[in-house]
């Protein structure tokens, strides 16, 4: 009996299972590719609205190169990685004549407005090597500044790389946004980007 299974229920069972995999194996053969083949090709950005990259700040309504960031220093604080520095900006300085004048002003009992620091911050870093993605910065900021990106396409040769300046890249964005040229070289992926364009055009 052991004979029987081993030698012929046992094969009929494998080559069933074989018969399976071929069917699901020839239903996805038979469709349409869902990949593509980078850098001749790229997704389309509507297609990468659900994907939760590294975080990136918002811009506020009135001045898209400034954050809606108010260096409240939630984000830093509450991270897990500590991957967040925030750095708040100064107040203004004041020469000591226009000290000399409000001190003479309150003497006098008059309210002086002195000049406050900026709210948005004067330096904003994140390393996304050490970011675990917990979306712990998002949820705790209290002016909504933060974000998840959709950039699926970065990329890096080492890990100083991936420490960026969330500013700068503000600044990029705005920039492209206006369609003025951003002042920064061509990354990897622009440059294979480019080579596989002039490889298809060159083909066609």
């Amino acid at each position: 009996m052991n004979a029987i299974r081993k030698n012929v229920i046992q094969p009929i069972i494998d080559l069933w299972s074989l018969i399976v995999g071929l069917k699901v194996t020839g239903k996805y053969f038979c469709q349409r590719h869902v990949t593509v083949h980078y850098p001749r090709k790229i997704i389309p950005a509507e297609l990468t609205d659900t994907f939760a990259g590294h975080i990136e700040l918002i811009p506020s309504a009135k001045d898209p190169t400034i954050p809606k960031c108010i260096s409240c220093m939630m984000c830093a604080t509450n991270c897990p990685s500590n991957c967040i520095k925030v750095l708040k900006q100064k107040a203004p300085k004041v020469s000591p004549e226009q000290e000399k004048e409000w001190a003479e002003a309150e003497a006098r009992g008059e309210k002086v407005k002195r000049p406050k620091a900026p709210k948005n911050p004067a330096k904003f870093s994140y390393d996304y090597s050490l970011c675990s993605l917990c979306g712990t910065c998002i949820e705790n900021c209290p002016v909504s500044s933060l974000r998840f990106s959709h950039d699926i396409y970065i990329v890096a040769t080492d890990r100083k790389e991936l420490t960026m300046d969330l500013l700068a890249r503000l600044a990029r964005q705005a920039e492209a946004q206006a369609g003025k040229p951003a002042d920064r070289a061509p990354g990897v992926l622009e440059q294979a980007a480019e080579a596989g364009q002039e490889a298809s055009a060159k083909e066609a």
